[in-house]
């Protein structure tokens, strides 16, 4: 098998992703793709540590504030380019996982107890960001518009669908190389059962502390990303309960443990909310209550995601027969 047939099916749905903006002029369109593929990149993020390591996280607001609130302060109180400090946020989200993860597994947290934990790690982060005037409290912090690409910035949203596009390649191309690595067959062994695993050898911890490392990078890019797309962050917006829900449920949707069910269903929530806003109007908590509903019905009725739908129906195409899954 050639070294780039694993990465062929990537490269084409990036190909598509990349022609898509070129097509139309509609803000609106343009404007759902980016939030999509924001909630994607922080799909996969989780996806790393939740889907492939089975340590399931419900504060993955907190790496995403993070990257948020550190690429806007780099800017607005020390000067920093904003491209310096994307990259500068990315690694203080990953150095946050780390921390979180250290202190977490070092304690041996796993299951429930560890979901808690860093549930409870993220409305900390909220709190702290709330009452702190270093942070600007409640109000968040507003970048100021500067529509230069050396700033970060773009005067078409064409351009900032673009670079998502970009950054949620780098998500599947890092996933699809974590899925074919020694590391990423380690935090398989791991999700399955990790007192065997670590009787085969696999230093369990070092493993973990590595994927969350990892979701933690991706998460804070999201964030980072989001803070130049919509230049306000705040303590809601940033380390609110919605942000680790639609992390979390953008994989669960899509296919848990895959490398494209995030952005299957990062897609599936956006049209879902586009869904309950148009037939419920301005409800408050209609989205939620539908992506909660969403939930159940995979979990009862489908728990490997709207992937394994699809893959079942094509399965049972008359005639066709039926392939091992790579």
């Amino acid at each position: 098998m050639s070294a780039a047939r694993p990465y062929a099916s990537i490269l084409a749905v990036l190909a598509l992703g990349a022609v898509l903006p070129l097509v139309t002029s509609s803000n609106i369109l343009l404007n759902g793709m980016v939030v999509t593929l924001i909630v994607a990149l922080a799909g996969y993020g989780w996806n790393l540590l939740g889907g492939y390591g089975g340590q399931f996280s419900f504060g993955h607001a907190a790496f995403f504030g993070t990257g948020a609130y550190a690429c806007a302060l780099l800017q607005q109180h020390y000067g920093l380019n904003a491209w310096v400090a994307f990259g500068a946020a990315v690694a203080l989200g990953a150095a946050v996982g780390g921390g979180i993860g250290y202190l977490s597994f070092r304690s041996g947290l796993r299951g429930s107890y560890f979901a808690l934990v860093t549930l409870a790690f993220a409305e900390v982060f909220r709190i702290v960001v709330n009452a702190s005037p270093f942070f600007n409290g409640a109000a968040g912090v507003l970048l100021k518009l500067d529509t230069r690409p050396g700033n970060l910035q773009f005067a078409s949203r064409a351009s900032y669908c673009e670079l998502a596009v970009v950054l949620v390649g780098i998500a599947l191309v890092a996933t699809r190389a974590v899925e074919r690595s020694r590391f990423g067959a380690y935090l398989v062994a791991v999700r399955e059962n990790e007192n065997s695993a670590r009787a085969l050898g696999v230093d369990t911890f070092k493993v973990k502390l590595k994927a969350i490392s990892l979701s933690a990078a991706l998460t804070a890019a999201a964030g980072a990303f989001y803070v130049q797309y919509f230049l306000l962050i705040n303590p809601e917006l940033g380390f609110g309960t919605s942000v680790s829900i639609q992390a979390l449920l953008a994989p669960i949707i899509g296919g848990l443990g895959t490398v494209f069910g995030p952005l299957v269903g990062a897609i599936a929530l956006h049209e879902l909310g586009e869904f309950a806003q148009g037939l419920l109007g301005g409800l408050p908590g209609a989205d939620m209550a539908l992506f909660g509903l969403s939930l159940i019905l995979v979990i009862a009725f489908a728990r490997g995601g709207v992937l394994s739908l699809v893959q079942a129906l094509r399965w049972r195409v008359p005639g066709k027969p039926i392939e091992a899954r790579p």
